[in-house]
């Protein structure tokens, strides 16, 4: 049986090169979202659920794909929830933004430098986000490189 890397290099793929905001090598598959999450009363960092119920990934779970969402919206308080997330094991495997979130990025480098946890955060830009699509296979690099398989 072939693992998903070998999925993804084996089928036809696309590359897109993203802005390395927090490096890291993961792979998983896509759940996009065209709308900003707020991760205050919209992430619930017990179960990795999208929970804020006007938000087009409500009931979705995070935890465990590879979350791609224009940025944060509402309050700083994103930081503590995303760090708490990471602390349990509820945060998605790797956050996708379209441009640089300071919110999420500031989560993610007091949770590795408090705690030595972190998933890669990858800034793309708006052409490159558009191009995302939920379900496919991805492989993020540490470079930015992000691999996708083409959906047959």
């Amino acid at each position: 049986m072939t693992s998903m890397e070998d999925r993804i290099r084996l089928s036809s793929e696309r590359r897109l090169r993203g802005v390395v905001v927090i490096p890291g090598t993961v792979t998983g598959k896509l759940m996009v979202s065209r709308e900003p999450l707020s991760f205050w009363g919209g992430y619930d960092i017990e179960s990795g659920e999208i929970i804020d119920r006007k938000h087009q990934l409500s009931g979705k779970i995070a935890h465990g794909s590879i979350l791609a969402i224009p940025g944060t919206k509402g309050s700083s308080t994103t930081t503590a929830v995303l760090l708490e997330a990471l602390i349990k094991g509820t945060a998605p495997l790797a956050i996708l933004t379209r441009g640089v979130d300071s919110f999420l990025a500031l989560a993610l480098v007091v949770a590795d430098e408090m705690y030595s946890k972190s998933i890669p955060l990858i800034a793309l830009g708006s052409e490159e986000f558009s191009s995302l699509e939920s379900g496919l296979n991805a492989r993020l690099e540490e470079d930015g490189t992000i691999l996708l398989e083409s959906l047959r």
